[in-house]
């Protein structure tokens, strides 16, 4: 092997590295930084000039790197560590490949001739340029980062392990070894297989987009559910307010009257009777009223509604909240933290047996508000996020906030933090 194919393939592999991280980095959301480009780096380094594998055994051991990169320098989960590298290793071995069947039929002609090493770095800087754009199209049709609980992410590992399985048998049967000069018939071959890799690069990405149509449908799905939970509120709310409106109109009506029963108590000397009137009057007044007044009649009526099921259900409350007035964070973004929040302590609790609680906490930081629910649960490690705690991270990244989970032992606690003073974001809906 010459200097110019030492350099050139030290370049194919640090660039190949390069995009490797930053594509995984991206596509997940969890962002890349110097340190992961220059351990993948040295680690490819390791695995091509110490190991020095042949073709097929080093693009899995490259596979294998990579996925090590994502699962434990990255922190991704399992699925999206496959799936990322995969994607990550595929294209740009799919890139190459389609530069090689070029290189088949084209480059024969100029060996021998200086300008051959220009054709080289041309054909290597293109196969970065399809490299990249397949990167920019599959990080805009399956943006991992952007949901929660990616819904059946392993159908994506099926085709990825098929198109990947394909092109390494493509690579090594057809480009491991290449006869000079090159006949009519095998230029017919490499024509072939540049037609079959390019229409594999389309099955991936229509089979990326069917995916992130579907992962779409699965928001909208969800969002539907959280707008039908808090039009429930609504309509709880509603009723509820009509029903102690009526009460109030009828304890209105009649104070002239509990007036004259107390003056006629007092002034016949009978003040134990006028007390024991008073007392009657008292819990009258008190049943008007909502059991946790948070400032928010919305929160207030959906907390009365959940606490109730609480004390049914045998479980201690205790509420610490007060949301300031204006508050900046719209009834139904709080409807779909509250009861999403609160359905979760009841479901965790009620799978508890001995004592339970749910305490409900907030607190303003400047421009910031936290709100806190700790519950009672059971000493399991904690489950993945589910469709409830989706919706709640949701609002929290349209008020510019974040949302954090905590468990220890038998207690899990939930925090919300929103900033009200920044306008809330509008949710971007995808191009399907």
């Amino acid at each position: 092997m010459d200097y110019f194919s030492i350099c050139l393939n030290g370049l194919c592999i640090i660039g190949q590295g390069i995009l490797h991280i930053r594509f995984s980095g991206q596509l997940t959301g969890k962002g890349e930084k110097g340190w992961h480009i220059g351990l993948y780096l040295l680690l490819l380094g390791v695995l091509e000039w110490w190991f020095v594998l042949p073709g097929m055994a080093a693009v899995g051991g490259m596979l294998l790197v990579l996925y090590g990169m994502n699962r434990f320098a990255l922190g991704n989960r399992r699925s999206v560590s496959w799936v990322a590298s995969i994607l990550a290793v595929y294209i740009s071995q799919l890139s190459f490949g389609i530069t090689n069947s070029v290189e088949a039929v084209l480059f024969p002609h100029w060996i021998g001739s200086p300008w051959l090493y220009l054709l080289l770095l041309l054909a290597t800087a293109a196969a970065f340029a399809i490299c990249a754009g397949c990167y920019m199209a599959v990080l805009k049709f399956l943006p991992l980062k952007d949901y929660g609980q990616i819904p059946l992410l392993g159908l994506l590992l099926l085709p990825g392990l098929f198109f990947f399985a394909a092109e390494l048998y493509i690579l090594h049967s057809a480009y491991s070894q290449l006869d000079f000069p090159i006949s009519l018939a095998q230029s017919g071959k490499h024509a072939a297989l540049l037609l079959l890799q390019v229409l594999g690069l389309a099955a991936l990405l229509c089979t990326l987009y069917a995916y992130g149509c579907i992962c779409r449908g699965f928001q909208a799905q969800a969002a539907l559910g959280s707008l039908t939970q808090a039009v429930n509120v609504q309509k709880t709310y509603i009723a509820q307010a009509q029903m102690r409106y009526e009460q109030t109109r009828a304890f209105r009506h009649d104070i002239r009257n509990h007036l004259s029963v107390l003056s006629g108590l007092l002034n016949s000397g009978r003040p134990e009777e006028c007390r024991a009137y008073l007392e009657k009057l008292d819990l009258t007044s008190a049943a008007l009223s909502f059991p946790c007044q948070t400032g928010n009649p919305v929160v207030d009526i959906l907390l009365s509604e959940k606490l109730e099921l609480a004390k049914a259900s045998g479980i201690v409350t205790e509420t610490c909240l007060i949301l300031p007035d204006p508050c900046g964070i719209d009834d139904f973004d709080l409807c779909v933290i509250f009861a999403n929040a609160l359905d979760n302590a009841l479901a965790a609790c009620q799978e508890v047996t001995g004592p339970t609680f749910i305490r409900i906490a907030g607190q303003r930081q400047g421009d910031f508000y936290m709100l806190e629910f700790v519950n009672t649960c059971l000493d399991t490690p904690q489950p993945p996020m589910g469709t409830g705690l989706s919706n709640i991270q949701t609002v929290a990244r349209q008020y510019h906030g974040t949302m954090m989970t905590e468990k220890a032992g038998d207690r899990f606690c939930l925090s919300v933090l929103l900033n009200m003073a920044l306008p809330p974001e509008t949710s971007q809906k995808g191009p399907c």
